[in-house]
């Protein structure tokens, strides 16, 4: 797996999200940045549907998230039922990224702590996920 530091948000969007097992678990469909904290907060990942109908939403913090350049695609070590059991949202009901009880209801799902959280790695899973 190779990975760039510095990365533009258009060369990533729409690349394969694929879990560690290399299942296709869909596209990235947006990423979305905190800019008064100055980082990158959620990956939008999209499953399902064709042109958009029947098309099904994930926000995903974006720790979870690694980049492999080389494969030009996105690793997110979720099986896919997990997935499909998180909290998701249509294409056209997107969710209010900056409320801080939803964030924290969503990183708590994934197990991670929010981003925005404590000191000591915000936003890193804890080990064994």
């Amino acid at each position: 797996m190779t990975s760039a530091a510095i990365l533009s948000a258009g060369t990533l969007t729409g690349d394969s999200v694929v879990n560690s097992d290399g299942d296709k678990l869909g596209d990235l469909k947006d990423i979305m940045i905190d800019f008064d904290r100055g980082t990158v907060a959620y990956g939008v990942l999209s499953r399902g549907g064709v042109a958009g109908i029947g098309e099904k939403l994930f926000a995903v913090p974006w720790a979870l998230f690694q980049v492999n350049g080389g494969e030009k695609d996105l690793i997110l070590d979720l099986d896919e039922e997990r997935l499909e059991n998180s909290p998701g949202f249509d294409p056209d009901n997107w969710p209010t990224f900056a409320d801080e009880a939803w964030g924290r209801e969503l990183h708590e799902h994934y197990g991670v702590d929010p981003y925005w959280g404590s000191s000591h790695g915000a936003g890193a899973p804890p080990s064994g996920l």
